[in-house]
Formats: C-alpha cells, structure tokens, sequence
C-alpha cells in the first residue's frame, strides 16, 4: 500500500473518533405525553336518606405538569368491597378544571336494603382518548336500610336534670339526643365577671348500645332556659379504624321549661347532746348535722317539739348557714324532739330530717 493510501486511512479513523462525542448521536428517547389528569385527591362523601352527594377539587395540571385547558370527562363509580369491581354510579360528566366537583348519587334498591354497610365511592378523570392516571382517594358511606325513626319522646323536668324517655324497639343502636337552646342568651356587656358561661345553642346527647334503653337524662341543663329535644337512631360500622356513621330520621322535637320547682335534699345525722345548767349556767341542747351538698343551699330552719306538742320553729326568721345550733331555750328535767330541714335560694324547703330527742339533766 503506498504512502497516500495510508494518509487517507489515518485521517479517516481520526475524523470517525473526533466525532462519537457529539456528532449527530440521538439522546435517550423521550415518553410519549398522555396528557392525563391528576388523579383526585381530596373526595368526600356525605349520604342523606337515599341520597350520596360527593364533592372533590377538579386539578389544574395533568400528569406532564401542563395547565389542562377546558372541561374533563368525570367518571363516579362504587365499590361494595375491596375485591369487587368499581360499577358506574351514572353516566361520565364533563367538569371544568380546577373547578369544585360535586355530584348526587341516588342509591340503588338494593344498597338501601338489609344491614349497614360500607360503599366507597371513586372518582376517576379521563383525558380525550378515554384514558386515566388512576382512581381517587376513597370516600366511604354506609349503605343500608337506615335505622327505624324514634318515636314517644318525651322531657319531664327532674330536680337531676331532664328525663327523656322514647319507645324502645330492640334496635341495637346509639341514640342521638340534639339539644337546642332556645332561650336568648345574655349580651355579653349584660354579664358580669362572675356569670356563668353562656351555654352552647346547640348540644348532642349520645346514649351507647347497651345502656338502658328508651331512657337518659340530662344532667347539664340550667334553670330557667327552655330546651327542644330531638332524637335519631345512629347505626355505627369500624372501616379501618375509623367509625362511621348511618342516622336515621328526627324524631319530632318536644320542649320543656326548666323551672326550680324542687325542694333541697333532706339533712342527715342529727345529733343532740345536752348540757345540764351546773353553778348558775343556763340549760342548752346543742345540735349539729351533715351539711346538704345541693348547690343552691341558703341555710336550715331548726324544729323543736315536746312531748305530745306540735313543731316549732326555734331557729331565726332567716335560715342559718352552718349546720349547727345551740338552743338555750329549754328546762331542766324535760325531753324535747328536734328536727332539721334545708332551704334553697328559691326559698323551697326540704322535709324534716329525722328526729333526735335529747332530755336536759337536772343540775
């Protein structure tokens, strides 16, 4: 070979390596865009009677990260159980994106029939060729016949607070008991430094499976509020740790004034020891009891009677606060009955307590 011919050769191989780096060489082939939104994130369900109504955020992005322009097919389907297949809960819907996403499902015959269960509802989004990145998070309901509608309630005003009773059915169930305020509350420039924090319009009373049933009270209410009670069964199901849910309708509401019409309870332990009137002191009987617990206490009225007489009252006009009384008005040598009650700021008085009967000594 001669010497032009390997000249070439040489320069040929030298270009050929000079241009691997670089030279026209393709990159890694790119994926196709899909151009599928972002799946769902944030769907919830709520049923009311037969009705489901789910809400979700519609995204603004897809899964290129590009602004979706337009409206986006919406797919809603359910799910009995984890195994089974998501069934199309309507037909798809077009929803703008980046819009809130709401829809109503009216459940079929037999999701409203038998025992609580648990439904979950998807969402799944579809660009313009029919395809998704993926269902959205779940939002489970309880399907089911919804428990049986209370009926009989009644509130009778007790001096523990108000009983409320209903007819009974057999129904494993909760109850529900909505509490509503009916009464205005005071302004709050009207209340001093030391009322009573002003009550809540509305509260709920739940009464667990098992306890007694068609039977509560409710011991947090005030004097002088009117009050309206309204009462549902609730049938309650464990999904992953998480319980939900299945009321059933309100019964209709009753109401009821609660008015201080009760008397204190009753004083106990009434002790008489007497004391003789030794070197010129005068004769004295005195008294003591437990104290009564009732916050609206105000004091005690003391009775005292002779043998074969009638009560009298020997205590001052106004009740006394402690609970205790020495009684200077009595005679040597003669026996005498006592007996205590206890009286409200209302000015209602309790029963007489049981007797104590002491006899004064001679000196």
């Amino acid at each position: 070979m001669d010497l032009l011919a390997r000249t070439g050769r040489a320069a040929m191989a030298v270009g050929l390596l000079l241009c691997l780096p670089g030279c026209g060489t393709p990159g890694a082939p790119q994926p196709p865009s899909l151009n599928l939104p972002d799946p769902v994130g944030d769907l919830a369900a709520t049923r009311a009677g037969d009705q489901v109504t789910l809400t979700w955020t519609m995204p603004k992005r897809n899964t290129d990260r590009t602004t979706i322009k337009g409206e986006v097919a919406v797919r809603i389907c359910r799910r009995e159980n984890d195994a089974g297949a998501c069934e199309a809960a309507g037909p798809d819907q077009m929803t703008e994106a980046g819009a809130a996403g709401v829809y109503t499902d009216t459940l079929p015959a037999e999701l409203r029939a038998s025992t609580a269960r648990p439904v979950s509802y998807f969402v799944e989004l579809r660009n313009r060729n029919g395809r998704s990145a993926g269902l959205s998070n779940a939002a489970t309901i309880l399907a089911g016949a919804a428990p049986a509608p209370i009926d009989g309630l009644k509130a009778e005003v007790r001096k523990q607070g108000v009983v409320l009773s209903w007819t009974p059915d057999g129904e494993n169930t909760a109850v529900r008991l909505e509490r509503k305020l009916l009464t205005p509350a005071q302004k709050a420039e009207q209340r001093g430094p030391l009322a009573p924090t002003p009550e809540a319009e509305q509260q709920d009373l739940i009464v667990e499976p098992g306890a007694e049933q068609g039977h509560a009270i409710d011991k947090t209410v005030r004097f002088d509020e009117q009050y309206a009670y309204r009462a549902q069964r609730v049938a309650r199901v464990d999904v992953g740790g998480k319980t939900l849910e299945l009321d059933g309708a309100f019964s209709p509401a009753v109401q009821v004034e609660v008015k201080d019409v009760f008397p204190p309870s009753v004083p106990g332990g009434l002790v008489a020891v007497s004391t003789a009137g030794e070197n010129g002191a005068t004769p004295a009987i005195d008294l003591s009891w437990q104290p009564v617990t009732d916050s609206d206490v105000a004091g005690y009225v003391v009775y005292r009677r002779e043998e074969g007489g009638g009560w009298q009252r020997v205590s001052a006009a106004a009740p006394i606060v402690e609970p205790a009384f020495h009684d200077a008005q009595v005679k040597a040598g003669s026996t005498y009955q006592y007996a205590v009650s206890a009286v409200d700021k209302g000015g209602h008085e309790s029963a007489k307590s049981a007797e104590a009967r002491e006899t004064v000594p001679q000196p």
